[in-house]
């Protein structure tokens, strides 16, 4: 081989492999996760899109509804659920790997009224006079993580007999949200998180930690995931990403 031809022999190497970084570099990975990471998951999306050059597309809703979707095989690379028992869920029906399966994250639980109410202690005669007959917002208890911590917290208060027939099961905790910004129910109960990111609301009373189960997102790559999700799996875990989480009011996993 002569050596112009050597040349373009190893040209043509380079440019293939740089052809090859460019199409890693421009793969997408679809991300599943409970909505109450919404802003803290898409702004480590935004970092890590920046410093790979892989997409990331997100979608967000309550972790039960994501969780049948994955087991019917939607086409998502990660999933991140908002409790562990819907990822032990996903596991089982072998929907995820489970030698991937990582907490990243950890959360409060708060009671909730308008900007203008005023704190209140968790006690029975108190909830019941703020809500005047009104109903108190929360994520359904049956299938959404929010709602069930939700009711173990207030089990464990002793408030639970006394709101049990006023409750207004929401599809997720961010509708629960929603609706104590809008005005239409006085009372809500969500994650510590969602609280931040809602200014028409103010923390009236946070849960006590022993009240109920503790608060992690486990995440995990799904059994048809691209290369792509373990590195994304990755990210998650460094600092970068767990600065993000703590700044909009996630707590660091214990």
């Amino acid at each position: 081989m002569s050596k112009i031809a050597g040349l373009f022999v190893v040209g043509q190497m380079l440019c293939g492999q740089m052809l090859c970084d460019q199409a890693q570099a421009a793969g997408k990975i679809t991300v599943f996760a409970a909505a109450s990471m919404t802003e803290a998951l898409t702004e480590i999306g935004q970092a890590f899109e920046a410093s790979t050059g892989t997409e990331v597309v997100f979608s967000f809703a309550g972790t039960g509804t994501l969780a049948r979707q994955i087991e019917a095989g939607a086409p998502a690379d990660v999933f991140v659920s908002a409790d562990e028992a819907w990822m032990d869920y996903v596991s089982a029906k072998g929907a995820v790997k489970p030698d991937t399966i990582r907490a990243v994250a950890a959360n409060t639980l708060v009671l909730i009224g308008s900007e203008e109410a005023k704190p209140l202690r968790l006690k029975p005669d108190e909830i019941s006079q703020r809500l005047a007959g009104n109903r108190l917002a929360i994520a359904d208890p049956e299938t959404v993580p929010a709602g069930r911590y939700g009711k173990d917290a207030l089990e464990a208060t002793g408030l639970w007999q006394g709101v049990s027939g006023t409750l207004a099961p929401m599809d997720n905790v961010r509708v629960a949200l929603a609706s104590v910004a809008r005005g239409d129910t006085p009372l809500g109960l969500v994650y510590g998180s969602d609280a931040l990111v809602e200014p028409r609301v103010k923390v009236l009373a946070v849960f006590p930690e022993e009240s109920h189960p503790k608060i992690r997102y486990p995440a995990a790559e799904t059994t048809e995931a691209s290369e792509e999700a373990a590195v994304f799996m990755a990210f998650l875990l460094r600092a970068e990403a767990q600065d993000i989480f703590r700044r909009l009011g996630f707590a660091q996993v214990k």
